[in-house]
């Protein structure tokens, strides 16, 4: 059963200017957006995810904090799920782990594991995680590893990803799915599908669906930079243009999307920002609230 309501709206961070994040997340707060999301990447020049939102919980109080998407095989599995838990506890139960395996065989080397076998070590780092975060022992003559999350059971986990293991995911392990950089008329596919692993593996209720889009409002600088950062990023895909060209830069446009995503039964949107211009925050307020 699809939701019925409007989809919240959250705001994917830059990555360009880290210092500024803090500021952004403060004046996101103080607004009525839902979430604030933040890429992983280990071979680029991005902030280290989990350490940024840490800081960011303290610097808000209502918004929730999100991996969008935190490259799991890369990470020891033991701290992670100390690392998690903790900034569950941290952020008062506001944290999201949205999860993928990556698309680029140099974090995988840059962090010592075989690329080839990263999904299957992200379907068995999940079941540690699980147990470990309903504070059962980590392992044979292994303790547990705490804290306990504020959230029981662990933060909310979002799989993204277009492979069909990857929405397996979706109902083996998580509570829901996050789907990047398809339009709505693609990504009404993917969400059908992971209603029907959801219905497949008899989960109650109904799977949280997220939809993410690529924006960048406000003078022709800001623009010009996001596309740019947009560039950099997808550079490994061979596909940089073509996402470049998706970027949303006009506010009719944007609200459009909204809808659409809305329409297919989005629980809630996230308009990532490649620009650090910080009064992008209240121009899309502006234009959706």
């Amino acid at each position: 059963m699809r939701s019925t309501h409007p989809p919240h709206i959250g705001l994917g961070l830059p990555v360009d200017d880290p210092a500024l994040l803090p500021s952004w997340a403060r004046r996101a707060d103080a607004l009525a957006f839902s979430t604030l999301g933040l890429l992983d990447r280990l071979v680029f020049d991005n902030p280290e995810p989990l350490i940024t939102l840490a800081a960011l919980a303290g610097a808000t109080s209502r918004v929730r904090l999100q991996t969008e998407v935190l490259i799991v095989p890369v990470h020891n599995t033991a701290l992670l799920a100390k690392q998690t838990a903790t900034l569950d506890r941290l952020s008062g139960g506001r944290f999201t782990l949205g999860i993928g395996v990556g698309g680029r065989a140099d974090d995988c080397l840059a962090a010592g594991i075989d690329p080839r076998r990263r999904g299957r070590r992200l379907d068995e780092q999940m079941t540690l995680l699980r147990r470990t975060w309903n504070g059962e022992p980590y392992g044979l003559d292994v303790g547990p590893v705490g804290p306990r999350p504020a959230t029981p059971g662990g933060p909310r986990v979002l799989f993204g990803g277009f492979a069909p293991a990857a929405l397996e995911r979706v109902g083996r392990f998580g509570d829901g799915f996050l789907g990047a950089a398809l339009p709505a008329a693609h990504m009404s596919g993917l969400f059908r599908q992971v209603e029907a692993v959801w219905r497949k593996y008899d989960r109650p209720g109904r799977p949280h669906l997220v939809a993410q889009a690529s924006v960048a409002l406000g003078p022709a600088a800001t623009v010009e930079r996001a596309r740019r950062n947009l560039r950099d990023y997808y550079a490994f895909t061979g596909r940089a243009e073509y996402m470049t060209r998706g970027l949303l830069t006009g506010a009719r446009e944007i609200r459009a999307a909204v809808d659409a995503f809305r329409d297919i039964g989005a629980d809630e949107v996230v308009l990532y920002c490649w620009s650090s211009d910080p009064d992008q925050i209240d121009r899309l307020a502006d234009t959706l609230f």
